[in-house]
């Protein structure tokens, strides 16, 4: 048991290699093991690629896959998608034993990978380091039985819970380990979204400037009026990875202009007087789009909570205090009134980065 969580443990971090470039596809890694010593080890390295569990078989040298054990972190799959299915080349390769993280949501997939190992008499175990698993692949996981993506709230506050000065001013709020943790998260999901006041107030460019080989996020701008400026960073320089969720109150020439320039127009209903956000998250989940890091500003951030639509939050705090009575915080909005409606987050984590703090919690 001990050498089966070693393998598995491996395994998992193979899997984490293909952060970023696998969606909507699940992150999985594969480990061959025969006589104690690992003779394959495989990956899933980017969408329409080959499977961890076919990477590690063509791993291994001639002729010595059979008898062996394969770690994986997913359930094989037994169906025909964009590569051929995984379970038949484990049963063809005669591999004694498959030892499974955990069993693939996907109800094309869930179980019959299983049983079709264990048909072909293959010793099949499920559930060894489970938990792991499930979280590597909460995206995969939220976005496969849904179909709408996974959504995660970042904030970059100081020690008052200020996002900037009575001026507005925000750059920069973290350290820079921080801010290249935050470059290094737009690489693991697939999207990032903010207000269009965070556009007019900074401008950002929500890009990946890292050293490196790196896949851009699409770009997602939710603007009630259609006020975002054509000069503005995200429609000048990436403008083909842009959106922008709009409703019928932008008028019909600047929604021309900003297609024109490449980006693409997303027309929503009114909420509230503001862009339906469920609308948009399950327009994205129709596109393919299987998560989201929601990047500001603080009344955006308080409609994603408010509408239940954020699965987990991540607050990078600076020991810094700004102070000031109309100096926004993480969180605007019009707010909660009573403490027994607030919103509750569960197995909460924190770390070091730099000089500021990490937290990391999940929505109950």
């Amino acid at each position: 048991m001990t050498d089966d969580v070693k393998y598995m443990k491996r395994a998992i971090s193979l899997a984490k290699k293909g952060a970023g470039w696998v969606n909507p596809n699940p992150m999985v890694g594969a480990v061959l093991v025969k006589d104690n010593r690992i003779i394959g080890e495989g990956f899933h390295g980017f969408f329409g690629g080959s499977h961890a569990e076919v990477n590690a078989i063509q791993d291994v040298a001639s002729k010595q896959a059979p008898g062996s054990t394969l770690y994986v972190t997913l359930e094989p799959c037994v169906h025909e998608g964009k590569t051929p299915p995984c379970a038949n080349l484990i049963v063809e390769q005669k591999i004694s034993r498959v030892v499974i993280a955990m069993a693939d949501p996907n109800p094309i997939v869930s179980g019959k990978g299983i049983a079709y190992l264990q048909s072909h008499r293959i010793q099949v175990e499920v559930g060894l380091l489970e938990q792991q698993a499930r979280q590597l692949n909460e995206v995969f996981i939220k976005y496969i039985t849904t179909n709408r993506p996974f959504v995660v709230l970042k904030s970059a506050m100081t020690l008052d819970g200020k996002i900037a000065t009575v001026t507005n001013a925000s750059r920069w709020i973290t350290g820079e380990a921080s801010r290249k943790l935050v470059h290094r998260l737009r690489q693991d999901l697939s999207a990032v979204m903010v207000g269009v006041n965070t556009v007019l107030f900074d401008d950002p460019l929500l890009n990946i400037r890292l050293k490196g080989t790196w896949k851009n996020p699409l770009k997602i701008i939710t603007d009630t009026h259609g006020r975002v400026p054509l000069k503005s960073n995200l429609l000048q320089k990436d403008p083909q990875l842009t959106i922008v969720a709009t409703t019928e109150l932008a008028e019909p020439k600047k929604v021309k202009q900003i297609e024109q320039l490449g980006a693409q127009v997303l027309i929503c209903p009114l909420k509230d007087n503001r862009v339906d956000l469920g609308f948009v998250m399950h327009s994205l989940g129709s596109m393919g789009i299987d998560s989201i890091m929601i990047e500001g500003g603080s009344t955006l951030a308080f409609s994603v909570l408010k509408e239940g639509l954020v699965d987990k939050i991540i607050s990078f705090i600076a020991p810094k205090i700004l102070g000031g009575a109309s100096a926004p915080t993480s969180v605007g909005g019009a707010g909660i009134e009573k403490m027994a409606d607030a919103i509750n987050l569960s197995n909460m984590k924190t770390r070091k980065v730099g000089n500021d703090l990490m937290v990391e919690g999940w929505i109950l």
